[in-house]
Protein backbone atom coordinates (compact mmCIF):
# COMPACT_ATOMS: atom_id res chain seq x y z
CA UNK A 1 0.00 0.00 0.00
CA UNK A 2 1.48 3.35 -1.13
CA UNK A 3 2.31 6.19 1.82
CA UNK A 4 0.10 9.24 1.57
CA UNK A 5 1.90 12.23 0.27
CA UNK A 6 0.18 15.84 0.86
CA UNK A 7 0.74 19.32 -0.48
CA UNK A 8 1.37 21.19 2.21
CA UNK A 9 -0.46 21.03 5.92
CA UNK A 10 -3.48 22.45 5.21
CA UNK A 11 -4.24 19.78 2.83
CA UNK A 12 -3.21 16.91 5.10
CA UNK A 13 -5.44 18.71 7.75
CA UNK A 14 -8.31 18.42 4.89
CA UNK A 15 -7.46 14.65 5.15
CA UNK A 16 -7.22 14.18 8.31
CA UNK A 17 -10.70 15.85 8.83
CA UNK A 18 -12.05 13.00 6.48
CA UNK A 19 -10.74 10.22 8.79
CA UNK A 20 -12.19 11.91 11.58
CA UNK A 21 -15.85 12.30 10.28
CA UNK A 22 -17.62 10.53 12.92
CA UNK A 23 -16.79 13.21 15.83
CA UNK A 24 -18.75 15.69 13.52
CA UNK A 25 -21.54 16.90 15.54
CA UNK A 26 -19.94 15.80 19.03
CA UNK A 27 -21.36 18.36 21.54
CA UNK A 28 -18.18 20.40 23.02
CA UNK A 29 -15.83 19.30 20.95
CA UNK A 30 -12.59 21.13 20.69
CA UNK A 31 -9.38 20.75 18.41
CA UNK A 32 -6.20 22.15 20.09
CA UNK A 33 -3.06 22.34 17.06
CA UNK A 34 0.32 22.26 18.80
CA UNK A 35 2.09 25.26 17.42
CA UNK A 36 3.45 26.12 14.99
CA UNK A 37 3.49 23.27 12.25
CA UNK A 38 0.24 21.90 13.92
CA UNK A 39 -2.03 24.79 13.16
CA UNK A 40 -2.56 24.27 9.91
CA UNK A 41 -3.59 20.94 10.15
CA UNK A 42 -5.62 21.50 13.30
CA UNK A 43 -7.77 24.39 11.50
CA UNK A 44 -8.57 22.55 8.92
CA UNK A 45 -9.78 19.60 11.10
CA UNK A 46 -11.61 22.17 12.88
CA UNK A 47 -13.45 23.58 10.19
CA UNK A 48 -14.19 20.15 8.45
CA UNK A 49 -15.70 19.53 12.28
CA UNK A 50 -17.62 22.47 13.07
CA UNK A 51 -15.52 22.88 16.06
CA UNK A 52 -13.81 25.16 17.73
CA UNK A 53 -10.08 25.72 17.17
CA UNK A 54 -7.47 26.68 20.18
CA UNK A 55 -3.72 25.50 20.79
CA UNK A 56 -1.61 23.88 23.71
CA UNK A 57 1.82 25.18 23.36
CA UNK A 58 4.59 22.81 23.43
CA UNK A 59 8.95 23.35 22.86
CA UNK A 60 10.63 20.33 21.60
CA UNK A 61 13.74 20.53 23.41
CA UNK A 62 16.75 19.94 20.68
CA UNK A 63 19.76 17.93 20.94
CA UNK A 64 22.14 21.29 21.17
CA UNK A 65 24.05 20.35 18.23
CA UNK A 66 21.41 18.49 16.16
CA UNK A 67 18.35 20.86 17.02
CA UNK A 68 15.50 18.70 14.93
CA UNK A 69 16.76 15.72 17.11
CA UNK A 70 14.17 16.12 20.22
CA UNK A 71 15.45 15.02 23.44
CA UNK A 72 12.49 15.84 25.30
CA UNK A 73 9.42 18.40 25.28
CA UNK A 74 8.07 20.76 28.10
CA UNK A 75 4.48 21.95 28.49
CA UNK A 76 2.60 24.64 30.76
CA UNK A 77 2.26 23.83 34.11
CA UNK A 78 6.41 22.35 34.45
CA UNK A 79 5.43 19.57 32.44
CA UNK A 80 8.59 17.50 31.43
CA UNK A 81 9.20 15.13 29.19
CA UNK A 82 12.75 13.65 28.38
CA UNK A 83 13.88 10.99 25.64
CA UNK A 84 16.93 9.44 27.78
CA UNK A 85 18.25 7.47 25.13
CA UNK A 86 18.38 10.57 22.88
CA UNK A 87 20.36 12.40 25.72
CA UNK A 88 22.47 9.44 26.61
CA UNK A 89 23.58 8.83 23.23
CA UNK A 90 24.13 12.55 22.19
CA UNK A 91 26.14 12.93 25.32
CA UNK A 92 24.14 15.96 26.27
CA UNK A 93 25.59 16.66 29.69
CA UNK A 94 22.62 17.77 32.70
CA UNK A 95 24.08 21.38 32.33
CA UNK A 96 23.59 21.45 28.51
CA UNK A 97 20.20 19.79 29.02
CA UNK A 98 19.42 22.71 31.73
CA UNK A 99 20.14 25.58 29.50
CA UNK A 100 18.02 24.41 26.31
CA UNK A 101 14.90 23.44 29.09
CA UNK A 102 15.18 27.43 30.45
CA UNK A 103 15.55 28.71 27.02
CA UNK A 104 12.56 27.12 25.77
CA UNK A 105 10.74 27.77 28.95
CA UNK A 106 10.84 31.08 27.95
CA UNK A 107 10.03 31.04 24.48
CA UNK A 108 6.57 28.89 25.52
CA UNK A 109 5.59 31.78 27.73
CA UNK A 110 6.56 33.77 24.36
CA UNK A 111 4.58 31.54 22.36
CA UNK A 112 1.75 32.02 24.78
CA UNK A 113 1.35 35.60 25.14
CA UNK A 114 1.62 35.51 20.71
CA UNK A 115 -0.82 33.54 20.00
CA UNK A 116 -3.55 34.31 22.76
CA UNK A 117 -2.68 37.71 23.74
CA UNK A 118 -5.63 38.82 26.93
CA UNK A 119 -7.58 36.02 25.62
CA UNK A 120 -8.48 33.07 28.42
CA UNK A 121 -7.17 29.32 27.67
CA UNK A 122 -10.35 27.12 26.55
CA UNK A 123 -12.00 25.18 29.31
CA UNK A 124 -11.07 21.87 28.51
CA UNK A 125 -12.92 19.74 32.03
CA UNK A 126 -15.25 17.69 31.06
CA UNK A 127 -14.53 18.10 26.89
CA UNK A 128 -13.82 16.07 24.07
CA UNK A 129 -10.51 17.25 22.56
CA UNK A 130 -8.90 16.58 19.35
CA UNK A 131 -4.86 16.82 19.80
CA UNK A 132 -3.31 17.76 16.49
CA UNK A 133 0.26 18.45 15.14
CA UNK A 134 1.75 17.50 11.85
CA UNK A 135 3.18 14.70 12.75
CA UNK A 136 5.11 12.45 15.27
CA UNK A 137 8.55 11.24 15.33
CA UNK A 138 9.48 10.51 18.65
CA UNK A 139 6.71 11.49 20.04
CA UNK A 140 8.06 13.83 22.77
CA UNK A 141 5.79 17.17 22.03
CA UNK A 142 3.12 14.51 21.73
CA UNK A 143 3.50 13.07 25.34
CA UNK A 144 3.71 16.78 27.00
CA UNK A 145 0.34 17.78 25.07
CA UNK A 146 -1.19 14.77 27.08
CA UNK A 147 0.34 15.29 30.04
CA UNK A 148 -0.83 19.04 30.63
CA UNK A 149 -4.29 18.46 28.81
CA UNK A 150 -5.10 15.09 31.52
CA UNK A 151 -4.12 17.90 34.41
CA UNK A 152 -7.60 19.49 32.97
CA UNK A 153 -9.12 16.10 32.88
CA UNK A 154 -11.02 16.75 29.29
CA UNK A 155 -13.58 13.67 29.03
CA UNK A 156 -11.77 12.40 25.85
CA UNK A 157 -8.68 12.66 24.53
CA UNK A 158 -8.23 11.80 20.12
CA UNK A 159 -4.69 12.12 19.12
CA UNK A 160 -5.11 13.02 15.32
CA UNK A 161 -1.70 13.00 13.00
CA UNK A 162 -1.61 12.88 9.84
CA UNK A 163 1.72 10.67 9.99
CA UNK A 164 3.22 9.11 13.04
CA UNK A 165 6.54 6.52 13.43
CA UNK A 166 4.86 3.27 14.58
CA UNK A 167 7.41 2.79 17.03
CA UNK A 168 6.99 5.73 18.70
CA UNK A 169 2.87 4.91 19.06
CA UNK A 170 4.24 2.07 21.81
CA UNK A 171 6.27 4.23 23.70
CA UNK A 172 4.93 4.46 27.33
CA UNK A 173 2.56 8.17 27.68
CA UNK A 174 1.58 7.52 24.29
CA UNK A 175 0.80 3.39 23.94
CA UNK A 176 -3.27 2.78 24.49
CA UNK A 177 -3.77 6.20 23.46
CA UNK A 178 -6.89 6.82 21.05
CA UNK A 179 -5.04 7.55 18.10
CA UNK A 180 -6.02 9.10 14.42
CA UNK A 181 -3.71 8.32 11.64
CA UNK A 182 -3.26 8.32 7.93
CA UNK A 183 0.30 6.21 7.65
CA UNK A 184 2.29 4.73 10.19
CA UNK A 185 5.29 3.58 8.80
CA UNK A 186 8.16 1.66 11.16
CA UNK A 187 10.93 3.98 9.32
CA UNK A 188 9.73 7.50 9.20
CA UNK A 189 12.92 9.48 7.40
CA UNK A 190 11.46 12.10 8.76
CA UNK A 191 7.69 13.56 9.16
CA UNK A 192 8.90 16.44 6.27
CA UNK A 193 9.51 13.36 3.00
CA UNK A 194 4.92 13.47 3.21
CA UNK A 195 4.57 17.17 2.16
CA UNK A 196 5.79 18.46 -0.71
CA UNK A 197 5.34 21.98 0.89
CA UNK A 198 6.88 21.19 4.73
CA UNK A 199 7.99 24.95 5.05
CA UNK A 200 8.26 26.73 8.12
CA UNK A 201 4.75 27.85 10.02
CA UNK A 202 4.91 31.51 11.25
CA UNK A 203 3.55 33.43 14.30
CA UNK A 204 1.67 35.19 11.73
CA UNK A 205 0.31 32.69 10.18
CA UNK A 206 -0.52 30.76 13.60
CA UNK A 207 -2.60 34.29 14.30
CA UNK A 208 -3.99 34.32 11.58
CA UNK A 209 -5.82 31.48 11.20
CA UNK A 210 -7.09 31.33 14.83
CA UNK A 211 -8.54 34.65 14.01
CA UNK A 212 -10.67 33.12 10.83
CA UNK A 213 -11.63 29.87 12.54
CA UNK A 214 -13.05 32.44 15.63
CA UNK A 215 -14.86 34.31 13.51
CA UNK A 216 -15.91 31.39 11.44
CA UNK A 217 -15.02 32.18 7.89
CA UNK A 218 -11.78 31.57 5.53
CA UNK A 219 -8.08 32.68 6.55
CA UNK A 220 -6.74 34.92 4.24
CA UNK A 221 -3.98 32.63 4.29
CA UNK A 222 -3.65 30.45 0.49
CA UNK A 223 -4.07 26.53 1.25
CA UNK A 224 -1.94 25.78 -1.00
Amino acid sequence: MSEPRFADRRDAGRALAGALGALAGTPDLLVLGLPRGGVPVAYEVARGLGAELDVLVVRKLGVPQQPELAMGAIGAGGVLELNPEVIVEAQVSQQALDAVVQRERQELQRRELAYRGQRPPPRLRGRCVVLVDDGIATGASMRAALDVLRRAQPARVVIAVPVAAAQALLEPGLAGSELVTLARPWNLGGVGRFYEDFGQTSDDEVRELLAGSASGGESGLSST
